[in-house]
């Protein structure tokens, strides 16, 4: 089932350190329309598809999710790679740095950390399917807001390229809702 290559889905080299723009972007580590989620929902609902089509589909896509997440995290540490005391304290994250030092924890930019609530699931297929095309669609918002927010083209390249991903996501998910729209999915 795994092959894992050991380079990013899309390269990430970030050379000028931004605590500012870290802050932000681990909201999509582990904010409630980040990566982390998104994978974590995809892997469980595919338990409950009617078709082994549609258990693929989440499959595959949960486990890129997963490969944005290491896109984020790199995206993170490369951004906060030998920040001083002072700098941290400046971006506001004296309260990251205080419990985790500089090590990465999935939470949003204001310091809440991830919960399992983010993982929208109900066992019905047209519904969870409804929700990850809006789940997308918050991702794909979110990455503009992030784009806007960035200033840096080695920070902005892999942001547009993620958000990319969310856009052909949405459209997988919407084939995959009508697919099922017409049958009845009850068992």
């Amino acid at each position: 089932m795994w092959r894992y290559e050991k380079r990013l889905q899309f390269p990430v080299n970030i050379k000028k350190r931004d605590l500012r723009m870290a802050r932000v972007i681990l909201t999509q580590y582990g904010g409630p329309d980040g990566e982390l989620a998104a994978a974590l929902r995809y892997l469980n609902q595919r338990y409950s598809m009617p078709d082994d089509y549609g258990r693929a589909m989440l499959t595959d896509i949960g486990t890129e999710e997963l490969a944005h997440v290491e896109m984020v995290a790199t995206m993170v540490r490369q951004l906060m790679e030998g920040a001083s005391i002072e700098e941290i304290k400046a971006a506001g994250l004296d309260p990251h740095y205080a419990v985790r030092g500089m090590d990465l924890f999935p939470s949003d930019p204001f310091g809440n950390p991830f919960t399992a609530a983010y993982i929208g699931a109900v066992g019905d297929p047209l519904a969870d399917i409804s929700e990850n095309m809006a789940a997308e669609q918050k991702a794909r918002a979110v990455y503009e807001n992030l784009i806007n927010l960035a200033t840096d083209q080695d920070v902005i390249q892999p942001l547009l390229w993620l958000r990319e991903r969310e856009v052909v996501h949405f459209n997988m998910f919407k084939q995959l809702w009508e697919r099922y729209k017409n049958i009845n999915l009850k068992k």
